[in-house]
């Protein structure tokens, strides 16, 4: 459904000249599937998903949706196409209330629609439906209305990048049920990037990434298998720390 192939990212300036953040990087990914992508802080994850929403051009190689290359096309027109993207610090937008907000995403104004949204992420809905997005809003409840947004669209491929920093426990197992309805009841492809064994456990695949490239693609009981989570400084053989 959604296929890169030998996809190479690169990002620099003059002075440094050019780094190759992402390197031929091929891989498939099917409709209705949880796929979480993990590895090393520095890696390559967060460039990975920037590149697929089209944040980042790639220097090399392809990107299709639905066999429709979409290499060059803008960020517009992939949104437009249905993908969308949670950043891990997401942006503020004094003068816009919630409520505006998530219709615009849903592209409906349905009060109830726009309510179950904010409680799907762990928001007490009649609270934050008619507040400002401004600077009274702390990173994690900011980052709990970003991702109501990309719930509210009917998408192809939904990317998270670390849907669970800044966020409680308890909402945090809220949106893992989330993850889990969106899922079961949509043909939406899932990229989750996250260290978290609980989002680990959502997985149909893992997605290794390290020093820009995919180290393996494999199963959640096998990356699973190979960390201590009873240790928070532990590193499994691969290299990769969890947060």
């Amino acid at each position: 459904m959604l296929e890169l192939k030998n996809v190479s990212v690169s990002a620099g300036g003059e002075d440094e000249g050019e780094v190759e953040i992402i390197y031929n990087v091929s891989m498939t990914l099917e409709e209705k599937k949880i796929y979480v992508v993990t590895g090393p802080n520095g890696g390559g994850k967060t460039s990975l998903a920037k590149a697929i929403m089209g944040i980042y051009p790639a220097r090399c190689g392809s990107i299709h949706l639905d066999g429709v290359n979409i290499t060059e096309k803008t960020i517009t027109e992939r949104a437009n196409m249905g993908i969308g993207y949670a950043f891990q610090s997401p942006t503020r937008f004094k003068g816009l209330k919630v409520r505006d907000f998530l219709a615009i995403a849903a592209r409906d104004d349905d009060e109830k629609l726009l309510y179950s949204l904010l409680v799907d992420v762990g928001l007490c809905a009649q609270d934050y439906i008619d507040r400002e997005l401004n600077a009274s809003f702390s990173g994690g409840e900011l980052k709990r209305v970003e991702i109501a947004s990309i719930l509210a669209r009917d998408l192809r491929v939904a990317l998270f990048d670390e849907p669970e920093a800044g966020i409680d426990l308890w909402s945090f197992q809220k949106l893992t049920e989330t993850f889990r309805l969106l899922n079961e009841t949509s043909d939406t492809t899932i990229v989750i990037i996250s260290h978290q064994e609980r989002i680990l456990r959502l997985a149909d695949e893992v997605i290794l990434i390290s020093g820009g490239q995919i180290s393996e693609i494999t199963t959640p009981d096998k990356i699973l298998g190979e960390i201590d989570f009873t240790s928070p400084d532990c590193v499994c053989p691969r290299c990769f720390a969890r947060k």
